[in-house]
């Protein structure tokens, strides 16, 4: 399958000038430095309609259409192939897509795939980078339609993920920035779409390949995989990446971008993803923006499980969470079932680990939520179901480890709860799957530290720092 043409043009960078040349330099003086090559691997900016992109030894400017004007040294992104785990990946329209947000920052800071902030709340696991390995997700078909089978060459974006869904549920994606796969045809008469947070893609494939992932490989028996996966807008974050899902626009349409920045007209933070705002999180959605779930054609239910992204379901957990009033993970915590009596759950984790432990609740009461909805009846004509434990294991160890992949086939066991019931009821035919995640994930070196903070700070350069790289000037 050849990769997918693209309109690059699309959207333009409308914030210029809120930082001088001269603060905006003095900062780029400090992150680009030498000295700070091991924890910055890139720093981003917008300039006169350009995005431009700088390391220690390069700089260039990116137009919308992909076109680059080389400034300094060498090009940092010239290798943007979608294979290649260390390359960047459609750079340009990632880039202006963020850019052309106001709530964007001044400057964009990318980590190394080494840098270790444990003081920051990072993890062993990381992601958020422009880099492919931190940006690609699963994305496997499977089901009524999909004529093709196993791993084939290919690479879509996260945007696709969304047009995709709008394609196969028999609604309009032509105003999206995305495009659908052509994998799968339109008619199935249930679509259903998973979302394994934090799940590599190349990770995935492996163990649906030696037998670890079962479930995975009924998917396959049935269907196929991009072996380039789902690449995630930028930054590669949580929320950003499911709201592109299951809108199929970018960052600097929808408005989330990142899980937190800073609003210049309110002159507040925005945290979007955390556990006491997950609920609230489409009051950020830009006017026009529409979901998925707004796009089904008329009369058609839908269900939207444990997922933030939810206007417009019919059925959706947050839409209940809103009004019980209920906010923060103690409360919520209270209404999930326990995870010690999980019997899919890998109880040397639960035990070990409070973010396993509740990740295992919470994806626990979502497979309980499923199968309510499609044990009886007519089922939903797009469900969305989002899983947890994937993300809170790879941040756990960083991809490959025990616990890494054991959260994986503690998902993996949960699908194929609902795939034995989906069979049993005979819906198997005329059922498509899709199945993707928000994002890759790449192992931390505990060795690597630094804080490109206390550089700046030690400069006298004035600045805010969003969800550590998101750097607001003045």
């Amino acid at each position: 399958m050849p990769l997918p043409s693209r309109d690059l043009t699309a959207g333009t960078i409308v914030r210029e000038g809120l930082a001088t040349a001269g603060l905006r330099d003095r900062a780029l003086d400090v992150l680009l430095d030498p000295a700070l090559a091991h924890v910055v691997e890139l720093v981003c900016w917008p300039e006169k309609g350009l995005v431009h992109v700088a390391d220690a030894q390069g700089h260039v400017a990116l137009a919308a259409d992909g076109t680059a004007t080389l400034l300094a040294g060498r090009d940092p992104v010239a290798d943007q192939d979608p294979y290649t785990d260390a390359a960047y990946p459609f750079a340009a329209p990632r880039l202006h897509s963020l850019f052309s947000d106001a709530r964007a920052p001044d400057l964009a800071v990318v980590h190394t795939g080494a840098h270790h902030w444990p003081e920051r709340d990072g993890h062993l696991g990381e992601h958020g980078s422009l880099n492919a390995l931190q940006s690609r997700a699963p994305l496997i078909l499977s089901g009524a339609g999909v004529s093709v089978r196993g791993v084939v060459d290919g690479v879509a974006r996260t945007v696709d993920v969304g047009a995709t869904l709008a394609h196969l549920t028999g609604g309009l994606w032509d105003e999206m920035d995305g495009s659908p796969v052509d994998l799968a045809t339109p008619g199935a008469r249930y679509v259903v779409g998973l979302l394994w947070d934090g799940a590599p893609s190349a990770e995935v494939l492996s163990l649906a390949a030696t037998g670890e992932l079962p479930n995975v490989a009924r998917l396959l028996e049935r269907g196929c995989a991009l072996r380039g996966g789902a690449i995630a807008e930028f930054p590669s974050v949580t929320l950003v990446n499911h709201t592109c899902a299951l809108t199929g626009v970018g960052p600097g349409r929808h408005g989330i971008v990142n899980n937190a920045f800073f609003d210049r007209v309110s002159g507040e933070q925005v945290v979007p993803n955390s556990a006491a705002s997950w609920h609230q999180a489409m009051d950020l959605l830009r006017p026009g923006v529409r979901t998925v779930f707004e796009r089904l054609p008329e009369g058609a239910h839908s269900a939207c499980i444990n997922e933030p992204v939810d206007r417009g379901a019919t059925y959706s957990t947050f839409a209940l969470i809103r009004e019980a009033g209920i906010g923060g993970t103690g409360a919520l915590s209270s209404m999930l079932p326990p995870a010690v009596d999980d019997a899919v759950a890998s109880q040397a984790h639960v035990s070990a680990s409070t973010d396993y432990s509740w990740a295992t609740q919470v994806d626990a009461s979502g497979l309980e939520q499923v199968l309510d909805l499609w044990r009886e009846g007519e089922p939903p004509a797009f469900t969305w179901w989002n899983t947890t434990l994937t993300d809170s294991g790879h941040h756990a160890g960083g991809p490959g480890s025990s616990v890494a992949r054991d959260s994986l086939r503690d998902t993996d066991r949960r699908l194929g709860v609902w795939l034995d019931l989906l069979e049993s009821r005979g819906l198997a035919g005329d059922t498509v799957v899709l199945l993707t995640a928000d994002h890759g994930m790449e192992g931390a070196d505990p060795a690597c530290t630094g804080d490109w903070d206390d550089a700046l700070t030690a400069a006298g350069v004035p600045f805010r720092d969003e969800a550590y790289g998101f750097i607001y000037l003045g």
